[in-house]
């Protein structure tokens, strides 16, 4: 990410989160304040966002951060109070967080966190008293270090979505993060999803993949690191975690998207997956 600049993919996100909410129904994930966060700026992206050939994309956007929602749901339940979003962009969890127990840090590279709090001000969304924003560089601050100055307790189960950053990371900073939340105690956990090396794709996904990769090189968000699944469960156990699950696109269209009138459901083929790890 170049520096002083907000993230650009954080707000294509957004735009495919906020045209889900326009395009499916029933939704995959409901929020009614994805349109309202991004205002009336972004009508031309919306609409691109809402064709058809980015049904896809736009389902993979709300499945994604459903199942994140989903696995804090059950840490929630069994008494964890902190949540930590990590590259938090645009989401909007904190401020329609349905659980009144649980404090929730966002935490993200300073400028992309400063035009976020510019877009929820001029949203006219209210700001809960159980959030607090974390501005912090992952390649320049560990993670644990930028939670204790703002008040996280290190001492405390927390849960961590980590959506959408891991493959932006060097190797040095995820594996320092990844450590760091390890060492939180027993039944805290961690969400993210990560990306297949290009040379694991077949032909039509290695197509996608590479038109992605390109846009986002240029707009100095190169996508840098890669894992297969047997070299994720790998790192997970020698970071410290106990209990791992990853799931792609079969398990994702089995948990979500079955049974649907309007045949939604994610394409065949991954190009990466999501994981969920507990300590």
């Amino acid at each position: 990410m170049r520096s002083g600049k907000a993230s650009k993919t954080a707000l294509r996100v957004a735009i495919r989160r906020a045209a889900h909410q326009l395009m499916e129904d029933p939704r995959i994930l409901e929020d009614p304040l994805a349109l309202l966060l991004l205002g009336g700026g972004y009508a031309r992206d919306l609409e691109r966002a809402m064709h058809p050939v980015a049904r896809d994309f736009r389902a993979f956007m709300a499945a994604r951060s459903r199942f994140a929602e989903d696995r804090l749901g059950e840490a929630v339940h069994a008494g964890v109070s902190q949540y930590a979003i990590l590259g938090a962009g645009l989401d909007t969890f904190a401020f329609r967080n349905p659980h009144a127990s649980l404090r929730v840090f966002e935490v993200d590279f300073p400028a992309t966190q400063e035009w976020k709090r510019g877009m929820v001000e001029a949203a006219g969304i209210a700001v809960p008293e159980s959030l607090t924003y974390v501005p912090l560089d992952f390649e320049r601050k560990e993670l644990r270090e930028g939670l204790a100055e703002v008040g996280f307790d290190l001492g405390r189960p927390a849960f961590f979505g980590w959506l959408g950053v891991v493959p932006y990371l060097t190797r040095t900073a995820f594996e320092a993060t990844l450590r760091g939340i390890a060492q939180m105690p027993a039944g805290s956990g961690v969400c993210f999803d990560y990306a297949f090396a290009p040379e694991q794709l077949g032909p039509a996904r290695r197509a996608i993949f590479d038109r992605l990769a390109e846009r986002l090189a240029k707009e100095g968000e190169p996508i840098q690191l890669f894992f297969a699944p047997d070299e994720m469960e790998t790192e997970l156990n020698r970071a410290g975690f106990h209990r791992v699950e990853q799931v792609g696109t079969a398990e994702l269209n089995a948990r979500y998207f079955a049974g649907r009138k309007d045949g939604l459901r994610l394409s065949t083929g991954d190009l990466g997956r999501l994981a969920v790890a507990w300590v």
